[in-house]
């Protein structure tokens, strides 16, 4: 039996475009041109929590590598493994909103207005793109490496 692979690059890429083809043809349809005002906290808050990803992931990796002066219990280790997972995916969904929303308004990016909400919605897209890495790599962090004695017991 294998073990399983986790959350994969394709996985994420399909969830980022399936969304963003869902959201722009929601946006075009229902609101037109007219697309909801993004918001500085949502950048603070995915940035948060890919920090705090990324926190918990490194105190799992200092563990498993033995370098740890603290103990973390396997169910921590199990709990940040799928949190890290689950900001990958969520981070992969928000890329392909962000990204509808700069699609839609991409069209009026000569009104000025309109373009500092692009520019906006553009940040949105690469912090919540970081979010989606960061759930990567917390994911790599948690996973357990392979001895060389587990060759053994397969053959």
């Amino acid at each position: 039996m294998t073990p399983h692979a986790g959350v994969r690059v394709t996985t994420l890429v399909l969830a980022g475009l399936a969304t963003t083809v869902v959201a722009w043809l929601g946006l075009r349809m229902l609101a037109g041109s007219s697309v909801p005002e993004p918001g500085r906290v949502g950048l603070a808050a995915m940035l948060f929590l890919g920090g705090g990803l990324l926190a918990a992931g490194w105190q799992v990796r200092q563990v498993r590598d033995g370098r740890a002066l603290s103990h973390i219990t396997p169910l921590r280790a199990a709990r940040t493994l799928v949190l890290g997972q689950a900001g990958a995916l969520t981070g992969a969904v928000l890329v392909g909103w962000y990204a509808a929303n700069v699609l839609v308004l991409l069209p009026d990016s000569d009104v000025e207005s309109q373009r500092s909400r692009l520019w906006l919605f553009t940040a949105h897209v690469v912090v919540a793109l970081l979010l989606a890495v960061c759930g990567m790599l917390v994911q790599r962090w948690c996973r357990l490496r392979r001895r060389d004695d587990d060759d053994e017991n397969l053959a």
